[in-house]
């Protein structure tokens, strides 16, 4: 690891990765002009600004329903009633 990249408290780790998603990390970097490591952290990195809080909300309403919170059969109706035609 270079000095910048501790500098920038970055870290490594290995991946294995399927030979035809490495060509295809391949091919993407050189379009971008980036090196591969770049964009696989900030693809890994958008992955999980869309999935941890997707699966916290998924949680968080599985614990709701644990607790018996659901939305009573006139909720369910407003609901779908405001969104007749």
């Amino acid at each position: 690891m270079s000095a910048d990249a501790k500098a920038q408290g970055q870290t490594q780790f290995n991946v294995r990765l399927p030979a035809d998603l490495k060509t295809r990390l391949e091919t993407y970097a050189q379009l971008v002009g980036r090196s591969q490591a770049m964009v696989a952290s900030e693809a890994l990195a958008d992955y999980l600004d869309w999935r941890i809080p997707q699966i916290e909300a998924l949680k968080q309403a599985i614990a709701a329903a644990d607790r018996g919170e659901f939305a009573s059969a006139d909720e369910v109706a407003a609901f779908f009633k405001a969104y007749e035609t």
